[in-house]
């Protein structure tokens, strides 16, 4: 079965538009899916949304602010702090009004998910934390850094690209997501082909940098613990930024959360050669949580 996206619509979300993109039946349950840091919606690989939407499911991905074509500000300079990108996601829920959703959030996205079941759990009907660390809640002395290579690269990054060059942002981007990939390669072309979509979109494609200077700028003390959500987290074996035991962590702090390892994935969106295994499971826990929750209503 075949899903075809709706046209991009911008929408109007507290001072900002956030650029929204949906696909399937609207009558079906929904599903929101949150990026990480300074990544715009299409990394969430359409074909991927696609399979989610053909077995059931309304699937919803958005640029965050500062990205594709949201609103942006001046690269370099945000006038907001990392809480407000929670913020945006919890407004964009209301302002889509279709009630209680599926959050599925990747790194950032998955700590904004975390956030938004927090402070809110009326918007929330499940969580789906891919590669992601807890807001707050345990240990974080007891759990491992970065692998040292990635450490290498943080400590010594690659000069910017010149943002106006469309063939240097390209391999900017590509030469990014390696650094972050485990022991499944990235699908090269199909990298490349989303790297130069994000380009040709995006009103100001250095301005997504705004996010690494806002995220963690929220002292707010969350707790998971309190998280009563149906959770479902995802770990790739070979995160190089948060190693498994962070996973690990994450489920054993979310009330009744389950984990599932997802061997030679990195810190990513899920890769082609998992979506199997993840949308089947992505089903399986919306299906239940839904279910939960109609027989709450």
């Amino acid at each position: 079965m075949t899903v075809s996206y709706e046209k991009p619509r911008l929408v109007p979300v507290g001072d900002v538009e956030l650029c929204v993109q949906e696909c399937g039946d609207p009558a079906d349950p929904l599903v929101l899916l949150l990026s990480g840091a300074a990544t715009p919606m299409d990394w969430w690989d359409a074909e991927l949304c696609q399979a989610i939407a053909a077995h059931g499911r309304r699937v919803v991905r958005y640029d965050h602010r500062d990205t594709g074509q949201s609103t942006t500000g001046e690269p370099g300079s945000p006038s907001y702090d990392g809480g407000v990108l929670d913020r945006d996601g919890a407004h964009l829920i209301e302002a889509l009004g279709q009630g209680p959703m599926h959050l599925v959030g990747v790194s950032m996205g998955g700590a904004i998910a975390q956030s938004i079941a927090l402070h809110r759990p009326d918007l929330v009907r499940s969580l789906t934390l891919i590669a992601t660390t807890a807001v707050g809640g345990v240990d974080y002395d007891t759990l491992p850094g970065p692998t040292a290579a990635l450490a290498e690269s943080f400590e010594n990054p690659p000069p910017d690209p010149d943002w106006s060059d469309r063939a240097q942002v390209v391999e900017w981007m590509v030469d990014g997501q390696r650094g972050f990939a485990g022991a499944i390669p990235i699908d090269e072309q199909r990298t490349r082909t989303i790297a130069t979509e994000i380009f040709d979109r995006s009103i100001d494609v250095a301005a997504a940098g705004n996010h690494w200077l806002v995220v963690g700028g929220d002292d707010e003390d969350l707790d998971i613990r309190r998280i009563t959500t149906p959770t479902l987290v995802v770990h790739g074996s070979h995160d190089p930024l948060f190693p498994l035991p962070h996973g690990e962590a994450l489920a054993a702090a979310i009330p009744d959360a389950r984990l599932l390892v997802v061997d030679g994935m990195g810190h990513q969106f899920p890769p082609p050669s998992t979506w199997k295994q993840f949308v089947s499971t992505l089903l399986e826990h919306t299906e239940g949580a839904q279910a939960r929750s109609d027989s709450l209503t």
